[in-house]
């Protein structure tokens, strides 16, 4: 199964991404002649669906072969040969195994005629082969069956306006049965005659209508829901009734009644003497509060965003708590205002790159509250025309990457990269949110710290020859950190992430 490729892929690959799929896939292609064919498993509890070439070599207690008409099996004549389609062509050279029929030319000195009749025989001689072939599959097909063999063709397609006839393979079969002993073979249960010559397709004139969803119940759906109802109305009335509390005239003058001795087992209360249950949902939360005082544990993802990264070097605990429990993240109007700053930017950069949806610019940006509207893209726009980045041309933009990282793909996606004199780089991420608090600027700085790394990585070349900085587009203000950590400092951080065990 396809499936059951890819999986294995998934499983194997250090970074298991489309791209590496599709490259294995076409290396497999080339290199390996394809994929090796699915194996399909005979099924006794269901009706299987499957082509005569995947059948091959198996058996069924019963087999149906529909569809015995012309042009459908045998299918219908080829309308060129190898010598006549390029891609035939192509085809008939990769199949080198199988030699096709042989060409017999005329000799040198023929006549146009004579060679057109050697290539007209040639092309018969490619069809006999192909019915041979064909005919070959349908003796596969008849001897699938441990018992019963059900052979059938039709008049009429589903859809179209024209007959079909019977296949030749259907034509013989008819024969063989209604001939000297056809009868201790098999039985002709019914041979259609052909259609009146103006008989419309019956099947077009068929309007097909059905309820959805289907009831699971059909027609006895009204039966099951009184039954359904009649149970339940006893098992309320099994029910025990709760006690009522006394009426108390002064809410206020509560007379609690004395603690029980522990020693006694007077303060254990069973089902009984907790009909309400209060009992089990003190312990309930009792445990809870007990398990949130602990260190939260979490099973890591087979990927990480960037700016995961940045949360994890923030507060690894809080990140394992989301990660145990996502929930939606309310909507940030800075990330909205982000993503039209950069997109304007690609376009003033004159880039077109897709983006991903959890790798929208301004992704890992400090919180705003103010809603982006144009007035503050346009201040924005203003601000990146006055800084020292407005005049410099980015060698790349929007460079997506991924990484592993203690046995995590971590990918992510560099806004801009610049070229700089002593023949190094600079990455450099674009910022439309506020400068972070001196405290966490270590934290932030892992992003940095992934993207030197990834550049480094994909030039060949050591990472001291690649600086990162962050651009606060609103204050005019580049920080450029000169302690961003290197692969193992990255590596132990994500390592260090309080784990019950770790998804490969």
């Amino acid at each position: 199964m396809f499936a059951d490729v890819v999986a294995d892929f998934a499983a194997g690959a250090d970074v298991p991404s489309l791209p590496g799929l599709l490259d294995y896939l076409e290396t497999a292609e080339q290199a390996e002649e394809g994929l090796t064919p699915g194996e399909v498993e005979v099924a006794p509890d269901r009706v299987q669906i499957l082509t005569v070439h995947a059948a091959k070599g198996l058996e069924w207690e019963v087999v149906a072969v529909p569809h015995l008409v012309s042009q459908v099996f045998p299918g219908r004549k080829m309308s060129g040969s190898w010598l006549k389609d390029p891609a035939s062509a192509a085809g008939a050279v990769a199949r080198r195994r199988r030699r096709p029929s042989g060409l017999h030319l005329p000799p040198p000195g023929a006549d146009r005629k004579q060679v057109e009749t050697a290539l007209d025989d040639h092309d018969d001689a490619l069809d006999e082969r192909r019915l041979a072939e064909e005919r070959r599959l349908f003796y596969v097909a008849l001897t699938r069956s441990e018992r019963v063999l059900l052979v059938s063709g039709h008049r009429w397609p589903a859809t179209g306006e024209r007959p079909k006839e019977p296949s030749a393979f259907l034509t013989e079969l008819a024969e063989i049965l209604e001939g000297p002993g056809g009868s201790e073979v098999g039985v002709l249960e019914h041979w259609a005659p052909p259609p009146e010559i103006d008989a419309g397709n019956p099947a077009l004139g068929v309007e097909r209508t059905a309820q959805w969803p289907p009831d699971p119940f059909d027609d006895r759906a009204d039966d099951v829901r009184s039954g359904a109802e009649m149970v339940r109305a006893v098992l309320r009335a099994r029910r025990p009734k709760r006690p009522r509390r006394a009426a108390q005239t002064d809410q206020l003058a509560l007379e609690l009644p004395p603690a029980p001795d522990p020693e006694s087992g007077a303060g254990v209360v069973d089902a009984e003497g907790d009909p309400e249950g209060w009992a089990a949902d003190v312990d309930v939360l009792l445990a809870e509060r007990a398990a949130a005082a602990q260190r939260p544990t979490v099973s890591l993802p087979g990927r990480l965003s960037v700016s995961r990264l940045v949360e994890l070097a923030d507060d690894p605990d809080a990140l394992a708590v989301r990660l145990r429990r996502p929930v939606p993240m309310p909507p940030n109007p800075h990330a909205r205002r982000g993503t039209a700053f950069h997109a304007w930017l690609e376009q003033r950069f004159g880039a077109e790159r897709l983006l991903d949806i959890d790798e929208l610019p301004g992704a890992a940006d400090e919180s705003v509250s103010s809603e982006a509207d144009a007035t503050e893209l346009a201040e924005l726009q203003a601000a990146f025309e006055a800084s020292e980045w407005a005049g410099r041309r980015p060698v790349e933009v929007e460079v997506s990457f991924e990484t592993v990282l203690a046995g995590v793909a971590v990918r992510g996606r560099m806004d801009a990269v610049f070229a700089d004199p002593d023949g190094g780089w600079t990455v450099v991420d674009w910022k439309t949110g506020g400068l972070p608090a001196e405290d966490r600027r270590q934290a932030v700085g892992v992003q940095l710290a992934a993207y030197r790394l990834a550049w480094a990585a994909l030039q060949d070349v050591e990472p001291d020859r690649v600086r990162a900085a962050f651009h606060y587009v609103r204050e005019g203000v580049t920080l450029r950190p000169a302690d961003l950590l290197d692969a193992r400092a990255l590596h132990d951080l994500v390592a260090g992430v309080p784990t019950a065990a770790v998804e490969a």
